[in-house]
């Protein structure tokens, strides 16, 4: 099986040591941050340094000044890593070592953005803004990710690139100081706290036939018990959807559903085909991905009969149980011949991963049809945890 393992450039930059020792976990390729958002992040083994702090969202190459000439929606650019491209510098020292890069770029979450333009996030049926996620369904918004889709994926020497949060972003995210969790909230809520009642949005749903103030004031009758009562309804993504259309009814939910899946898809669509129309062929484009269409975040939701018709493979979250696993790699069991289906695992102990178990929990989901391997993250993990994963993809306790 394929393995990969994230990274961002911050990880490699200034450390003379860092390509030879990721080579030596036995990994393939290494998934190289290209555009990425606001973070702080360890690095355990820097010789320069422990923290990094990127301040907000940016991409780790210089943008071309041309693509970007005149336009209000732009990427930042950082200075929190050392030279004008970090990327560039990480990607050429990753491959001196032997190992394959591939970009990661994230698209649909961007809190600079956000403050910078607040007319282009979503807003809640509250109308509360969400400065963290741009609304895809705006003209400006889908021309900028598609746009920066297609620059920070085909980066000099890189051979291919997974698309992150390339749909719907709500009301899911740990933002500075996150103080959200006083009502927890069932994965219908979520749905109905990340719909977005922006003017977009709004006439979008009022050319599907239903008002946008009916449709928000619906949203809003079908939040008040969550703040009284807490969560309650399934947590399986089936049942989520089933709790949405009992408590919208199923006309207003299907208009939801319409808008909302329609201005993902062809997102999804649109920063696919620029991607392959920059990049040479055999250029490979994956999308982070989860198989519930309604679903929000960094792994967007998608239709899985639709989506490997247009990518070349997904990368789904697999960290969790069996069960879990099994909901989300189901659907993809049958993908077409040539798709990767990447099961991501998250390998970090102090951010709940288990690379205790990471030999039966790749063994399982090749059982489920998984052929490749994300392992989520090199630069982040402990000497404890990557001694594990080495030991299993050196082929030390991996189950036969």
């Amino acid at each position: 099986m394929r393995t990969a393992a994230f990274l961002y450039p911050w990880d490699v930059v200034g450390d003379p040591d860092a390509a030879g020792r990721l080579a030596g976990l036995g990994i393939q390729q290494v998934t190289l941050a290209s555009a990425y958002h606001s973070t702080r992040a360890l690095t355990p083994r820097h010789p320069r340094h422990r923290i990094v702090t990127a301040r907000h969202a940016a991409v780790l190459y210089p943008p071309d000044p041309a693509r970007w000439a005149g336009r209000a929606l732009r990427p930042a650019t950082q200075d929190w890593t050392a030279g004008p491209d970090p990327f560039g510098v990480a990607a050429r020292a990753l491959a001196d070592a032997g190992l394959e890069v591939h970009t990661w770029v994230v698209l649909a979450h961007n809190s600079r953005l956000g403050a910078e333009h607040p007319a282009a996030v979503v807003r809640n049926a509250y109308g509360d803004p969400y400065p963290w996620a741009p609304c895809i369904a705006r003209p400006e918004v889908r021309e900028y990710l598609v746009d920066l889709a297609a620059e920070a994926a085909v980066r000099p020497g890189a051979r291919g690139t997974e698309l992150e949060s390339c749909g719907w972003y709500g009301l899911a995210h740990l933002h500075a100081h996150d103080k959200t969790a006083g009502v927890p909230l069932s994965g219908a809520a979520q749905y109905l706290m990340s719909v977005c009642f922006c003017t977009v949005c709004a006439a979008g749903y009022t050319g599907l036939g239903v008002r946008a103030q009916e449709l928000r004031a619906a949203v809003v009758r079908a939040l008040e018990p969550q703040w009284v009562a807490g969560p309650s309804g399934p947590a399986d993504r089936a049942g989520e959807w089933a709790a949405v259309e009992e408590l919208l009814g199923a006309e207003l939910a299907g208009v939801l559903r319409s808008w909302r899946d329609r201005a993902a898809r062809t997102l999804q669509r649109a920063a696919v085909r620029a991607v392959r129309h920059a990049a040479a062929d055999g250029f490979r484009v994956l999308l982070h991905a989860d198989p519930a269409a309604h679903r929000c975040g960094a792994n967007a939701g998608v239709d899985p009969a639709d989506v490997l018709a247009h990518a070349d493979g997904v990368v789904l979250p697999c960290t969790g149980d069996a069960a879990a696993r099994a909901d989300v790699l189901g659907p993809f069991t049958d993908h077409p011949a040539g798709a990767t289906v990447a099961a991501n695992l998250t390998v970090v102990s102090g951010m709940g991963g288990s690379p205790g178990t990471l030999a039966a929990d790749t063994a399982h989901a090749a059982s489920l049809g998984a052929n490749a391997l994300r392992l989520y993250h090199a630069g982040l993990a402990s000497d404890r945890d990557l001694t594990a994963v080495r030991d299993v993809l050196h082929g030390r306790g991996r189950p036969s």
